[in-house]
C-alpha cells in the first residue's frame, strides 16, 4: 500500500462521518419541510446549503483552517443531503402557473449564487482577505 493513501480503516471512519452528516442533513431538510411551506423549504434549504458551501469552498483556498476530512463530511454528507436539486425540479414540473414556475426557478438559482457569493464574502472576512 503506497504511503500517501490513508488506511483502509480511516477511508471507512470518513465514509461513516459523511453518512451521519448525510443523515443530519436530510433530518433538518424534513424538519424544515414540515415548518414552512414546500416551496419555501426547498428554496431556503437550497440557498442556506449554497452559503455554507459557497463558505467552506472558499475558507480551503483562504484559510485552510477547516480540515480536508471535516470539509467531506459537511459538504460530501451533511449539505448535499440538505439541500435538493430533485425537490426543485419536482416543484418546478408541478408548477401549474408559468409566473409561479418563472418564480421558483428565479429564486433558487439567484439565491443560491448570492448564498455562493455571501459564503466567499464571509470566508474573505475570516480569513483577513480583502475581495
Amino acid at each position: 500500500m503506497s504511503s500517501d493513501r490513508p488506511h483502509p480503516l480511516a477511508r471507512l471512519e470518513t465514509l461513516a462521518l459523511i453518512a451521519i452528516g448525510g443523515f443530519a442533513g436530510a433530518n433538518l431538510r424534513f424538519f424544515t419541510l414540515g415548518v414552512v411551506p414546500d416551496v419555501v423549504a426547498i428554496t431556503a434549504v437550497n440557498a442556506v446549503g449554497s452559503l455554507l458551501l459557497g463558505l467552506l469552498v472558499y475558507e480551503a483556498r483562504i484559510t485552510g483552517i477547516v480540515g480536508r476530512r471535516a470539509r467531506l463530511v459537511f459538504t460530501t454528507g451533511f449539505l448535499s443531503s440538505l439541500t435538493t436539486y430533485s425537490g426543485f425540479a419536482f416543484q418546478t414540473a408541478i408548477a401549474g402557473d408559468p409566473r409561479a414556475l418563472l418564480a421558483i426557478v428565479a429564486a433558487n438559482y439567484a439565491l443560491g449564487f448570492a448564498g455562493v457569493l455571501a459564503g466567499r464574502a464571509l470566508a474573505r472576512r475570516l480569513g483577513g482577505e480583502r475581495a
